[in-house]
């Protein structure tokens, strides 16, 4: 015999009320309560009808997250995070990415999520940008995740200060002809990008340092992209003495160009060596004992879909969190 409401009240010690209202995200029910009974009607595979659900509360069902990439280790993250907070919402996900953009011509995130969404996290776009701008014009809920606007909620880290800490690192060491790999041309849509690229420069300028472009080139946030940047850093009449990568996964790329060229990683610089640090704290960055600025990945993913599905059940809010960085000093900067 089917599963009804009834039967996980009575397993619950609810009113079938209660469960219908916890099962379709309602505001008005207590959250320990309506864990309980997620979780419950989970271990008794029962799930309210999706059309029941969306005619009694008007909502979709779905929540949208805009994305300029989905292939990094970032942003797996970030979903892993955003997927441990919806699960007992029982939402479907709709994804859209920005970047590349599609020479097909395909609509943007706002024309494919009008009427189709119930709220969206939009990650790393900037403030001022096309899409957020149509984006934030939606009657609906949206949420940044690494950028920040007035009016709307956020959830981000310092980009720019974490770049000042890892170039800071870098030229107390002494290195003056300091490096950047940045993921793409800048200035980016993504917002982070940009903001890192500042943090760079400040240091630079602070210190009196040389801002020489050529001691830029891009990674494409891969270690292949990586490795590739530093080969081409490597072949400068002056090369760089220490680099800044703006993700992990391109310093691991940088470390193989080096070894590659028969050059030592680390802090000494007047035995020659190369200091290498990059941003993340990537899982694997002990391994690499690669010096890095880390963020809370998963943890921001976690916040900004707190944000956003208490804005869906009726609590708006217009909240900024910043989450902090630290630096993590190993040995491709220990003299």
């Amino acid at each position: 015999m089917a599963l009804t409401i009834r039967d996980v009240a009575d397993a619950a010690g609810v009113s079938a009320a209660t469960v219908s209202r916890a099962l379709r995200g309602l505001s008005n029910v207590e959250p320990a309560t309506r864990d309980r009974i997620v979780a419950i009607a989970r271990e008794m595979n029962f799930s309210v009808s999706p059309a029941a659900s969306r005619l009694a509360t008007g909502r979709t069902g779905t929540i949208g997250i805009v994305t300029p990439f989905v292939d990094s280790w970032y942003f797996s993250q970030i979903f892993a995070g955003v997927e441990e907070v919806l699960k007992p919402f029982d939402v479907d996900l709709l994804l859209h990415t920005t970047q590349p953009r599609d020479p097909s011509g395909l609509p943007g995130a706002h024309v494919r999520m009008r009427r189709r969404v119930d709220g969206a996290l939009v990650i790393g776009l900037a403030a001022d940008s096309d899409e957020l701008t149509a984006m934030s014009a939606m009657d609906m809920p949206v949420v940044l995740l690494g950028s920040r606007s007035p009016g709307m909620a956020s959830v981000s880290i310092d980009d720019r200060l974490g770049a000042r800490i890892a170039v800071s690192h870098l030229a107390e060491l002494g290195h003056e002809r300091i490096a950047l790999i940045s993921g793409r041309r800048l200035p980016a849509v993504f917002l982070p990008e940009n903001d890192r690229l500042a943090g760079y420069l400040d240091v630079l300028s602070a210190r009196q340092l040389p801002a020489d472009k050529s001691l830029r080139e891009i990674g494409l946030f891969t270690a292949p992209g990586g490795e590739h940047a530093m080969d081409a850093l490597l072949s400068r009449r002056r090369p760089p003495t220490a680099v800044f990568c703006m993700s992990d996964e391109m310093a691991y790329g940088a470390l193989r160009a080096i070894a590659r060229a028969g050059l030592a990683v680390g802090g000494n610089k007047a035995a020659g060596e190369i200091a290498v640090i990059g941003f993340d704290n990537h899982d694997l960055s002990g391994l690499f004992d690669l010096s890095t600025v880390g963020q809370p990945v998963r943890e921001l993913g976690r916040s900004a879909a707190q944000l956003l599905m208490s804005h869906v059940v009726g609590s708006p809010t217009t909240e900024v969190r910043i989450v902090p960085t630290d630096l993590h000093v190993r040995g491709s900067t220990t003299p």
